[in-house]
């Protein structure tokens, strides 16, 4: 909670605030991002970008799918408010991986990258589906990032990829032509507006390699999220991050309890208690934060119901919170 306080405090800043404004004025592509649960896929800090220009959706093992009707709604509505207001789409679908070691992977793949790139692709197939191939409203962008250097993998048209692990200074001056090829049917607004996101990730890398990082950090989440509001939450090994999208929520719950248990039994944490934290965002006060109440306890109540029928010794030791986000603000409010 003191975590998620100082994230507030720092959005609702008067630095950070002109910053959005300021950004969202030069740059009018709006940027959603689909990725994994894992604090390391801090994709704003990756790229110098203000909080809360991105619009994250995070899932456990970072899987998707557009036939989920939750999540099938989520992203219209964003794409249709962003088309409102004159504004194009770009979505990062992205995996991740680590090239210094494979099991740093993704644990939702088991550590499969080319598993991973394949899921991607698929629910780049569903946004072409579902807002056009054509690209010019909405743009499907298949993207890796590299955990070890926190470097981005732009995929473009056929096999060919931008690695910007692979880049240095010296080259963002090429930038905007390798990204014309690499991209041909994207765009120029959108390509405009996508650079200085690169930019900023090559300086990022520039920095992460000049700063001594520990790679090999255990397993020790205990943790379980479920809802939409941990945008906070960017901290390795900390939490398991359940979106409410799929129509199948008992899964990854028991998944996630699967995981906390295994954490426990092997002494990486404590054996006294867990926080499942359930959280639902509204927007207005009055019937939007009340549906959102009414959201959140479903989802704690759900959670704690599966994990008691599949993990009844785990149950025991269960502390439950239920929350909801202003979304103006980022700021968790504990209701329960």
């Amino acid at each position: 909670m003191t975590h998620s306080r100082s994230h507030s405090e720092t959005f609702c800043s008067p630095e950070a605030s002109l910053a959005r404004e300021r950004y969202l004025a030069e740059h009018t592509t709006q940027l959603i991002v689909l990725k994994c649960m894992d604090g390391r896929i801090h994709i704003p800090y990756a790229t110098r970008t203000p909080l809360g220009i991105f619009r994250p959706l995070r899932n456990l093992g970072g899987m998707f799918n557009l036939g989920w009707p939750y999540l099938g709604e989520v992203l219209t509505h964003m794409v249709q408010e962003a088309v409102a207001a004159g504004r194009r789409s770009l979505i990062f679908i992205t995996y991740h991986f680590s090239q210094g070691e494979e099991s740093r992977g993704c644990a939702g793949f088991q550590c499969d990258m080319a598993a991973a790139i394949r899921h991607a692709y698929e629910i780049r197939a569903q946004v072409e589906e579902t807002f056009g191939t054509l690209h010019q409203t909405v743009y499907p962008l298949v993207c890796g990032f590299e955990t070890d250097e926190d470097a981005l993998i732009i995929h473009g048209i056929g096999d060919a990829v931008l690695n910007l692990g692979t880049w240095d200074d010296a080259n963002i001056a090429r930038l905007p032509h390798h990204l014309q090829t690499l991209l041909p049917d994207m765009p120029a607004s959108i390509r405009r507006d996508l650079l200085p996101l690169l930019i900023g990730n090559l300086e990022h890398i520039q920095e992460m390699r000049q700063t001594a990082r520990t790679l090999d950090i255990e397993h020790r989440e205990w943790i379980i999220c479920i809802g939409r509001g941990f945008d906070f939450l960017h901290i390795p090994n900390i939490a398991l991050i359940i979106g409410p999208y799929s129509p199948d929520l008992a899964d990854p719950i028991q998944k996630a309890a699967g995981i906390i248990s295994a954490n426990m039994s092997k002494g990486r944490i404590p054996n006294d208690g867990f926080l499942l934290l359930a959280s639902a965002p509204y927007q207005e006060m009055g019937v939007d934060r009340a549906r959102a109440t009414l959201k959140s306890r479903f989802l704690s109540q759900f959670a704690a119901k599966v994990i008691a029928s599949d993990y009844p010794e785990l149950a025991r030791k269960m502390v439950v919170r239920t929350a909801v986000l202003n979304w103006n603000t980022r700021g968790l409010e504990l209701i329960e």
